[in-house]
């Protein structure tokens, strides 16, 4: 087992994913360290095919390393576990469950008695000001209400690990705001850790502790930034707008070479 370092909640290390293609090895991922503590919110940035839902899907057990170590609190993630819970782009509620249900729905697999799964799906429904859509079933919501929905359900099972693979993405932009800033406000009350994939610059910006830049492919660690505005955040402020101007040209950068291999491709065909 690979030593973790003390504070840390999420630990990767030497970490390969490799694909076959034509007989040919292709490295989504090649040589990734990092280090997540405890309740901090870490954004992954960078252009398609960077390998940022790769690396996710990696920590939350969904597909294992071909190589290196991925822990939580020292111990080797070999599967998906409780101690992680997973917020996708696409809102994958059961469409025949009311919101309440949905909720529910884990806490009734893990066998919670029924007195306490209604006090936590009630808890939940209050936190994130679902109680006048309790009956509602998803196709009666808006993407936004659906996301909160899905958000509700991982905080119903209590992981101290959020992992959240562009859940805001598909939603318009005053949604998206809404939904960023109900996430930093349960963050704040509820101090998850969280490792959330975008490719908004604004959004990583606005909303994390430290913002990982990947590479195109392979998929490694180009710049590790640390965001230290205060919160609320800006996005009109002097020090957002440059650091903005940073990320822009490291991700510009990559979509370069993104592009360059598109077209070496397409010469070579």
């Amino acid at each position: 087992m690979t030593a973790m370092n003390p504070g840390s909640h999420i630990s990767i290390h030497g970490v390969h994913k490799v694909f076959q293609s034509g007989g040919q090895d292709v490295y989504a991922l090649k040589a990734i360290d990092l280090e997540i503590a405890q309740g901090e919110f870490v954004c992954l940035l960078g252009p398609s095919g960077c390998g940022k839902s790769t690396l996710l899907n990696a920590v939350a057990g969904f597909s294992l390393p071909s190589s290196g170590d991925i822990t939580v609190e020292g111990a080797t993630i070999s599967a998906p576990g409780p101690d992680r819970g997973m917020v996708f782009q696409e809102y994958a509620l059961f469409p025949w469950m009311t919101v309440e249900q949905n909720i529910a729905f884990g806490l009734q697999i893990k066998g919670t008695a029924k007195g306490a799964i209604q006090a936590k799906v009630d808890s939940l429904l209050e936190l994130l000001h679902l109680q006048d859509f309790r009956k509602r079933y998803p196709k009666d919501l808006s993407g936004g209400m659906r996301q909160r929905v899905a958000i509700a359900r991982v905080l119903a099972l209590d992981s101290p690990i959020m992992l959240m693979d562009e859940p805001f993405g598909a939603l318009d932009a005053l949604t998206r705001r809404n939904l960023q800033d109900e996430l930093l406000r349960l963050w704040t009350e509820l101090r998850k850790t969280i490792l959330f994939v975008t490719h908004s610059i604004e959004e990583a910006l606005y909303l994390a502790d430290r913002t990982v830049v990947m590479t195109y492919r392979p998929g490694t660690i180009k710049r590790d930034l640390r965001v230290d505005l205060p919160r609320p955040r800006d996005v009109a402020s002097p020090g957002f707008n440059a650091l903005k101007k940073e990320l822009s040209l490291l991700l510009m950068e990559e979509q370069n070479r993104h592009e360059q291999d598109e077209f070496r491709g397409a010469a070579v065909d």
